[in-house]
């Protein structure tokens, strides 16, 4: 095998579609044998199927530890070992306002988004973390350009964003020096993010197809419709031996918000 991740084995959360799938497709591109946690099972079997003996698949929600700690069983027993683990999986808030949120969804919204995209990473850290210690691996985890700016989503998403930056951060700095810690910022992105049950309703309002392909390039300096594969790069570099001196960093990859800020409304 050749490639930047040659020889090595990952697990990779919510990699059965978008950005996550996108990681997947590129890390067996690169050399890696990837194990992928999904509750998708139709994208899991296309994965399988499409790269054999390359992907196993690990049905389960990384908002449960013992889906966590089956997965990680499952990539070593499959590989040999875990050199990689990359949090993905995530849910959006649909850029539900505070002021719109109906009072007696609150608590749930919240509960919801932040079970999988801070527990679902922390469970999944927890899980993965004896493993790449034993082989000096690194963990990657998927922020968003709402990590670090408004508007890139409601309050309740925004939150949990900031809260994986903070993640990434404390366990870059529990870790050291086995065990890198490092996350991808992605801006705006053609996928099928959606919401949790409590804001379906949020969800149905948003853009779709062109309307919201020209929205995400009017909110980056550089006019991008970002597809997932667009962000798949930052993962590689992070998760191989090239990047053998950086933790605790999050790389953007977000058509430049960071120079000029979101543009346009929110939709």
């Amino acid at each position: 095998m050749t490639g930047w991740l040659a020889g090595k084995a990952a697990l990779v959360t919510g990699g059965a579609a978008g950005i996550g799938r996108a990681v997947v497709e590129r890390f067996v591109a690169e050399g890696a044998r990837v194990c992928v946690l999904d509750r998708a099972a139709d994208g899991l079997a296309a994965l399988v199927e499409a790269h054999a003996g390359a992907v196993v698949a690990a049905p389960g929600t990384v908002t449960r530890l013992d889906d966590n700690q089956r997965a990680v069983d499952l990539a070593v027993g499959a590989f040999g070992r875990l050199d990689v683990f990359v949090g993905n999986a995530g849910i959006f808030d649909c850029f539900a306002r505070l002021l719109e949120l109906p009072e007696e969804r609150i608590e749930q919204a919240f509960d919801e988004v932040f079970a999988v995209n801070v527990k679902g990473y922390l469970l999944g850290a927890k899980a993965a973390a004896p493993q790449l210690r034993a082989s000096g691996g690194n963990m990657v985890f998927t922020v968003s350009n709402a990590g670090f700016y408004p508007d890139g989503g409601g309050p309740i998403y925004t939150a949990s964003k900031h809260a994986v930056v903070g993640l990434v951060r404390e366990l870059a700095f529990e870790l050291a020096p086995t065990v890198r810690v490092n996350g991808v910022a992605p801006g705006g992105t053609v996928t099928g993010l959606d919401g949790p049950p409590s804001l379906r309703d949020f969800c149905a309002r948003r853009l779709t197809g062109a309307a919201r392909e020209a929205m995400i390039r009017q909110r980056n300096p550089l006019g991008l419709a970002q597809q997932p594969a667009d962000h798949a790069a930052a993962y590689v570099l992070l998760a191989s031996d090239q990047a053998r001196a950086i933790t605790g960093a999050v790389i953007p990859s977000d058509g430049g918000i960071g120079v000029r800020g979101m543009g346009g409304p929110a939709g």
